[in-house]
């Protein structure tokens, strides 16, 4: 943590005038992969050495320009990540679980909801604006998926838990853009 409150951006600093686009964005790339890996050495998750990575960065002086450059590249990874979660989605499965993903899709879409409106309204905001932060809440994130799968892999959850919150994931993803609009 203190490399990334005070070595990074002095970094940064010194290197300015020798950094271009390209080398601004294979420097974080880097960084961020560099953080992955220690991450993963000292018995933490990818997620978090990319999350703490990102954090890192953004508090530099240069964390809007670097989000600039790494935009079209968070896109397709993005969209791998989309199409790799479709895979992942057993068709036998969606049958053969349909009552739990229906009811966990319906407990998160109004649980999501109403607790969001509910602190929307507590931290004062005014009726409309807390529907409307309600109604746009109603998505799984995608870290369920990291949870569930360390989950699975530590064996305290059943193997069968993993597919029904991808499918969750899915029925809630779609659903968000209708509760917004």
């Amino acid at each position: 943590l203190s490399v990334g409150i005070f070595i990074i951006p002095s970094f940064l600093k010194r290197v300015d005038k020798f950094m271009n686009d390209e080398t601004l964005l294979i420097f974080s790339l880097g960084f961020c992969f560099l953080m992955v890996v220690i991450s993963v050495l000292t018995g933490f998750s990818e997620a978090l050495g990319a999350f703490l990575a990102g954090s890192i960065l953004a508090g530099t002086v240069k964390g809007h320009q670097i989000e600039e450059l790494v935009a079209p590249i968070k896109n397709m990874f993005g969209a791998i990540f989309f199409i790799s979660v479709g895979m992942m989605i057993v068709p036998e499965t969606l049958i053969e679980y349909i009552v739990p993903i229906l009811i966990l899709s319906a407990v998160t879409i109004f649980g999501q909801m109403f607790f969001s409106t509910a602190g929307a309204i507590i931290s004062g905001q005014p009726l409309s604006v807390a529907t409307r932060v309600g109604f746009s809440m109603v998505q799984v994130g995608e870290f369920s998926f990291i949870i569930a799968s360390l989950g699975t892999s530590l064996g305290v959850t059943s193997d069968f838990l993993y597919p029904i919150i991808v499918c969750v994931s899915v029925i809630t993803t779609f659903t968000t853009p209708i509760f917004i609009k």
